[in-house]
């Protein structure tokens, strides 16, 4: 069974449904969503929220394996089992004895353990456990790679990784929309990398966070009484400049942003930085490029001056050359 959007949310799509379509979804170099809410959709009905497991892109799934460069012999951990098709890849090429898969949600783990036994590699070895904590039993490994987003790295994947190899992860936080990480280990103890490419995964579970729009944190009196200026840095600069991006988010942390909905008869919108610990936050207004605007309206609100924050991480960015996320 996958998930497919409609206009209420995620419903069930089984094979016998719609075959065809099912086919489509399940071959086409996308990713398929497999699970909705941790298993329990919160829709009325089966209507899902939030998709929580999922196939990834398969040409994804080939970036990272190259990434991977494992080789016959190593040992590998997998964090994030989902349907089982890349432990199934992984021993196609290593021996279904050297890989270990964990997933931290059993009918998910269950599932992904029968599809493996079902096309002869039951030898994988498929733990249904906490992520985070590495599988000891099995340890060191030649390479460990992790299906799911973090901004944390878990020590024990350093730890029971043997010196000279590979941890590869998607990370990123609330302000960087993902990069993939290649983390070599060292002799002493220490992993040290460098992003070498984007990604854009589901977040583990025990690190995933919800927060609401911006409208709760910006209360009526916030924006009668916030801080106003004008900026000529157009919001793309903050937002949507990846490189930029991966430079703002660690030298303005705990911020994340949002776009307003866009307003076609205004020609304008809002860019948000949101501080939800504090409750701070920054806007700033805009039009559409082709109005030719030399500065934007920006307010600030809280404890921190959260645009100023920003548009000072950019400068930093800037006066170093605008490195790119693999320098």
């Amino acid at each position: 069974m996958v998930w497919v959007k409609n206009g209420a949310g995620l419903v069930p799509l089984h094979r016998t449904d719609d075959p065809g379509r099912w086919l489509d979804l399940t071959y086409a170099d996308d990713s398929v969503i497999t699970q909705v809410d941790d298993g329990h959709p919160a829709g009325p009905g089966l209507i899902g929220e939030a998709p929580s497991s999922s196939a990834s892109c398969p040409s994804v799934v080939a970036v990272m394996l190259a990434a991977l460069d494992a080789q016959v012999g190593h040992r590998v951990l997998e964090i994030g089992a989902g349907t089982g098709y890349n432990a199934a890849l992984l021993a196609h090429r290593l021996e279904a004895e050297q890989v270990t898969t964990m997933e931290i949600d059993p009918q998910v783990a269950s599932q992904a353990r029968k599809a493996l036994s079902d096309i002869g590699f039951g030898a994988v070895t498929v733990i249904t456990g906490d992520g985070e904590l590495g599988y000891l039993p099995a340890a060191p490994y030649d390479r460990l790679i992790c299906t799911a987003a973090c901004e944390h790295i878990p020590y024990p994947w350093v730890a029971q990784t043997r010196p000279g190899g590979l941890v590869l992860i998607p990370w990123e936080n609330s302000y960087f929309d993902g990069g993939l990480g290649a983390l070599h280990v060292n002799g002493d103890g220490t992993a040290t990398g460098t992003m070498i490419g984007p990604s854009s995964f589901m977040w583990l579970r025990q690190q995933r966070t919800r927060h609401p729009g911006a409208s709760p944190i910006r209360t009526a009196d916030g924006w009668d009484h916030a801080t106003v200026s004008t900026t000529e840095l157009h919001p793309y600069y903050i937002a949507g400049d990846y490189d930029a991006q991966f430079t703002i988010s660690q030298r303005v942390p705990k911020c994340r942003w949002r776009y307003s909905p866009y307003d076609q008869e205004e020609r304008e919108g809002i860019l948000w930085l949101l501080d939800y610990w504090s409750g701070s936050w920054a806007s700033l207004t805009y039009t559409t490029p082709d109005a030719s605007d030399d500065e934007f309206e920006v307010r600030q609100f809280g404890p921190r001056q959260l645009w100023d924050e920003a548009e000072t991480a950019h400068q930093w960015w800037i006066e170093h050359g605008s490195p790119p996320v693999d320098r």
